[in-house]
């Protein structure tokens, strides 16, 4: 691996923690709960050896993983993309008008056992509160939540949003009061979709929006010299 910063050692760690999915599975999981770390070089030849697959498909999920943002090119190998902090507060930015746009027509659409299928979701992270459990729960509640919405554009733009904003937020995943504070606010907006107060949930939902966003910048600027020690590449646009 040429660099500094390669997949081998580490690597080996987690595409053994990251099971027996496909390659692009492997990867993208290792990538957004950081067991590769932005700025790693990646080179098809040693991912060959890594994961015991022929060079096509390793092309293929690489080519997947750079149109989803989290690789990028890097003269004859991949680089994984560093974690930008002036594009993560764009795509919060976007995801605000999504999500709202989500809240408003589930309220229209939202049966009540698919309410109560979402609530059983987020409260099993009431008995187990790990980290990486935490992390899947937060994912598919806002999934499920565009699920909601009928709309084939929003659940796939929400896909997107949590794709992108993933590595960040597993970097305050393992905060308690975050947590809590997650399930409170989760729990809220399923009351006022399932009350239809359609006015009251978009309202809802932008300021947990906002307070997510402000938690993750502040997170990363105040420890991103901790960050950049441990090897995430974090570029700071402020």
């Amino acid at each position: 691996m040429e660099g500094g910063k390669g997949i081998r050692g580490a690597a080996d760690a987690a595409f053994a923690k990251s099971g027996n999915g496909s390659v692009y599975t492997q990867l993208r999981e290792a990538i957004l709960t950081l067991r590769l770390l932005p700025g790693a070089r990646i080179a098809e030849r040693q991912l060959e050896k890594m994961l015991g697959s022929s060079r096509t498909p390793i092309r293929e999920a690489l080519h997947q993983l750079e149109a989803d943002g989290l690789v990028v090119r890097g003269g004859r190998s991949h680089i994984v993309a560093p974690v930008d902090l002036a594009e993560l507060m764009e795509v919060f930015e976007y995801r605000e008008h999504i999500e709202s746009a989500i809240v408003r027509l589930a309220c229209q659409r939202a049966q009540p056992q698919d309410i109560e299928r979402i609530r059983a979701i987020i409260d099993v992270a009431l008995h187990d509160d790990g980290q990486e459990l935490w992390f899947e729960i937060g994912t598919d509640f806002h999934l499920e939540l565009a699920q909601l919405s009928g709309n084939r554009f929003l659940i796939r733009a929400m896909n997107d949003i949590m794709t992108r904003v993933a590595r960040a937020r597993w970097m305050i995943a393992s905060v308690p009061e975050n947590r809590s504070t997650a399930h409170r606010e989760h729990s809220h907006i399923l009351d006022l979709i399932a009350a239809r107060r359609a006015d009251e949930v978009v309202e809802v939902i932008v300021k947990h929006t906002r307070f997510v966003q402000e938690n993750l910048a502040k997170a990363i600027r105040e420890t991103r010299l901790r960050f950049r020690a441990e090897g995430l590449d974090i570029i700071d646009g402020s």
